[in-house]
């Protein structure tokens, strides 16, 4: 029994080995030079390598697919990474583009204005019933300021010193009911008196002392006129926003919204050189100054 199974082993071996000699050699010879037995080998054999290849192609397939998609999820998270990365970068771009943006507009302002002009940071903003402050912090010391300064930005006239401790400063906005400024019409260059209406729930103004001959339309823009040497000649001031017209001997009723977007105020110039009076103005421009050197006390 034990040498049955030992040629048995034998002889399983010996066809193991000699099958698939026989289909290599079937399958190296040229067709012309096959026999009935390599015909006969081929045929058997056709289906058994078509299933292993295909079989072998299949694995090969889903292994592969595998692997790519384990290498587009890296390349997914990366991305993702590298995305969240640069948008980073370009919104921190874009403030310091801005910042830049705004600090050109403010050198330009400290060019056109003649004088000493000192720079300050708006750090914060205190809102009554009566009036609006905004709190700025100089960007250099001054020993210089002083309440009644006027206070202005690339955008147009803030409002002036109210209050003055250290390098820290309140700011009295040209909205506030006891604010005025003498303005005129940069179109028509009608005269008028710019007043804050304290409105707490909006920034809005009025026009006071416009001659019902004038001519005032909604949108013109409103400039200081330079008269009583309070502000400089020519910032904007406010935009017409409203025009009543009145009979004859009866000043126009004028609504106006400031120029300067104060909830977004972010940097501001003070004007150092002390306001001088002029001994030739009307009595008109008196006042009108002293309304508006009032109004910011």
């Amino acid at each position: 029994m034990s040498a049955f199974k030992r040629y048995r082993d034998v002889g399983i071996v010996i066809i193991l080995l000699a099958v698939p000699f026989f289909f290599l050699r079937a399958n190296m010879k040229a067709p012309t030079s096959l026999n009935a037995l390599d015909r006969v080998i081929l045929r058997v054999s056709a289906p058994i390598e078509f299933a292993a290849s295909s079989l072998a192609r299949g694995i090969s397939n889903v292994w592969e697919s595998y692997v790519y998609l384990v290498d587009v999820k890296a390349d997914n998270e990366r991305l993702a990474y590298d995305n969240a990365r640069l948008r980073e970068q370009v919104h921190h771009l874009e403030q310091k583009e801005a910042e830049n943006r705004e600090l050109r507009r403010l050198l330009q302002l400290r060019e056109s204005i003649p004088g000493d002009l000192v720079s300050a940071q708006v750090v914060g903003k205190d809102f009554t019933e009566f009036f609006r402050v905004t709190r700025v912090v100089l960007d250099r010391g001054s020993r210089n300021i002083r309440p009644h300064m006027p206070v202005v930005s690339p955008d147009g006239v803030v409002g002036a010193v109210q209050r003055v401790n250290g390098d820290a400063i309140d700011v009295q906005l040209a909205v506030d009911a006891a604010f005025g400024i003498d303005v005129e019409d940069e179109r028509t260059h009608a005269r008028g008196f710019v007043r804050g209406t304290g409105d707490p729930s909006r920034y809005s103004c009025k026009v006071e002392n416009v001659d019902s001959r004038d001519e005032v339309e909604i949108g013109d823009l409103l400039v200081t006129s330079g008269k009583g040497k309070w502000f400089p000649k020519g910032l904007p001031v406010a935009h017409v926003t409203k025009v009543v017209k009145r009979e004859p001997g009866r000043d126009q009723e004028i609504e106006a919204v400031p120029t300067v977007n104060f909830s977004r105020l972010d940097a501001v110039l003070i004007l150092v050189a002390p306001p001088s009076e002029d001994a030739e103005q009307d009595p008109k421009d008196k006042k009108s100054t002293a309304s508006a050197k009032q109004g910011g006390k």
